[in-house]
């Protein structure tokens, strides 16, 4: 706390105590309570506890949209409809659906918004069980010749926004990176998901020991100067992509 803050704090306390005893007990009375012992561990966590706890606890069984699993941070997916509503993209690109949970959350914020598609991409589709007239899908590898020439296709003369949640090691996120940025649009989003895995030790429950997609935006950056982080989109700190939300400024 700044101290010309703490003074002031200090000055009003000893103002109150000497016009209004009684409100001053009262006061004291509900700084000093304890938390109930149902929350002290959830208000004594760290940031990194909390990260920590979501992965472990929350987002592989316990994160769903509209019934089905969505392995997102929801303060993530909280920024994804601030950044839909604004770009309004004709068409989102998604490396990797897994489920489909997120697929068909971009589908319902196009829905809201009143325009827009979403192609999801993934090399299997074993256990994607969603179905939207805006989701269109294309099943292969997402860096290969036939994959990037279909989504080419698909791009031309629309406005786009990419979001890559595939393979996490940094030579795939890299090689992906370098094959769709050029779709993306002027002022839409190239996203890069799950940067957090670089910032954790391996083993810790999120870490890694391979490099993975924080790495592979920094390397991405030095060599494509069009684009650029857009820090305000990580204003809640708890983002699961650090570095993650590229802009397309040229």
């Amino acid at each position: 706390m700044p101290r010309i803050e703490a003074i002031n704090i200090l000055f009003k306390r000893t103002k109150l105590f000497i016009q209004d005893p009684r409100k001053f007990i009262q006061d004291a009375r509900r700084f000093l309570r304890p938390v109930p012992g149902e929350y002290r561990k959830w208000s004594s966590m760290s940031l990194k506890d909390w990260l920590l706890y979501h992965q472990k606890e929350i987002v592989f069984d316990k994160c769903h949209w509209m019934g089905k699993r969505a392995f997102k941070n929801p303060f993530d997916a909280w920024i994804y409809q601030e950044i839909i509503y604004e770009v309004k993209p004709d068409l989102i690109i998604e490396i990797g659906s897994a489920e489909g949970g997120s697929t068909l959350y971009f589908a319902h914020l196009l829905d809201i918004i009143g325009k827009g598609k979403i192609v999801s991409i993934d090399i299997e589709r074993s256990k994607f069980n969603v179905r939207h007239r805006r989701i269109d899908v294309i099943t292969g590898d997402s860096s290969s010749p036939e994959t990037v020439a279909k989504v080419s296709r698909l791009c031309r003369g629309r406005s786009v926004m990419v979001i890559h949640d595939g393979d996490h090691s940094k030579g795939q996120v890299l090689k992906d990176l370098k094959a769709y940025s050029n779709f993306v649009s002027m002022g839409s989003y190239l996203i890069v998901e799950d940067g957090i895995i670089d910032l954790f030790k391996p083993g810790d429950g999120i870490g890694t020991y391979v490099d993975g997609p924080y790495n592979a935006v920094n390397d991405f950056l030095e060599d494509h100067p069009n684009f650029i982080v857009d820090k305000e989109r990580e204003r809640y700190i708890m983002t699961y992509n650090p570095r993650g939300f590229l802009k397309r400024i040229k």
